[in-house]
């Protein structure tokens, strides 16, 4: 029975320079050109080998295997993680089984062989296996590190922000969220990537929540509209506010606040306490 290996990632050439690779080892492979529709895939089909590109916008790489690893506990196929050189040195926060590390076709044909040779003598490697494959003669560039680093940087400041944070794509669903507003909705992580937004919420509140997506999307002179929402017992205000990206709307930034008289639950009071 042939092999089933998907590939995300949002570079067509790179794309078909590894689908024709692995069709040559006779994979049948599966595309996605996002992280949205490799979550999407994972849910729908079953797979042997999966590659995953680690810079992707909205979904990325790194969220991407984290949702798989808790999804899939018991998984056995083997997660190559794309990376570039300029991320070699932050590997260990990336939860897969391989690292290559991308770089001109002519350079990365004869690493990824070698990976694959590994992988079929070995899916699963054990500690003491190579496990990072990196082109020869690649050198990191300046401008790329200094992308990641403004990446990470804008990531912290929503994690840091005091407040919960959800980001939702144009088709509703969450593609960002904090760990404030996890807590404030007691869900994981897990749970929410790249569901739709109202499924968080009680059934009770969620015509409120369409209600408010939808002013602030065709009022375009509202910058944002409130509403109070009821989530496990707690008053919580929320803030929905569009979001833009050069010019364009692309999704909706929902902010959320509990009530001063409505106190959290016991997981994110531990969490208020330890600031």
């Amino acid at each position: 029975m042939m092999k089933r290996a998907l590939v995300v990632d949002n570079d067509f050439f790179f794309m078909e320079f590894l689908t024709e690779l692995l069709e040559a080892r006779e994979y049948e492979v599966i595309k996605a050109y996002d992280g949205k529709e490799g979550i999407s895939k994972l849910e729908q089909e079953e797979f042997d080998l999966i590659f995953v590109d680690m810079i992707m916008p909205k979904i990325d790489g790194k969220q991407l295997i984290r949702f798989t690893r808790s999804r899939f506990p018991n998984a056995h196929f083997p997660i190559v993680a794309l990376t570039i050189i300029e991320q070699m040195d932050t590997l260990s926060e990336i939860d897969a089984d391989y690292f290559i590390a991308k770089g001109p076709a002519e350079k990365m044909a004869k690493s990824i062989e070698m990976l694959m040779d590994g992988i079929e003598k070995n899916p699963i490697p054990a500690p003491s296996d190579e496990t990072v494959f990196q082109p020869d003669n690649m050198i990191p560039r300046h401008i790329t590190s200094e992308l990641i680093q403004s990446v990470n940087f804008q990531q912290a400041i929503t994690e840091s922000i005091g407040m919960g944070i959800i980001v939702v794509d144009r088709d509703a669903r969450i593609i960002i969220t904090n760990s404030l507003a996890l807590d404030i909705i007691n869900r994981s992580y897990e749970e929410v990537l790249n569901r739709e937004i109202i499924s968080v919420f009680p059934s009770e509140e969620r015509a409120k929540v369409i209600g408010s997506l939808k002013r602030v999307l065709l009022k375009t002179e509202l910058r944002k509209t409130s509403l109070f929402v009821i989530i496990n017992s707690q008053k919580i205000r929320l803030i929905v506010s569009v979001l833009r990206l050069n010019g364009d709307i692309v999704g909706w930034v929902v902010a959320l606040c509990v009530e001063p008289d409505a106190p959290l639950h016991s997981k994110s009071n531990n969490q208020m306490n330890s600031v």
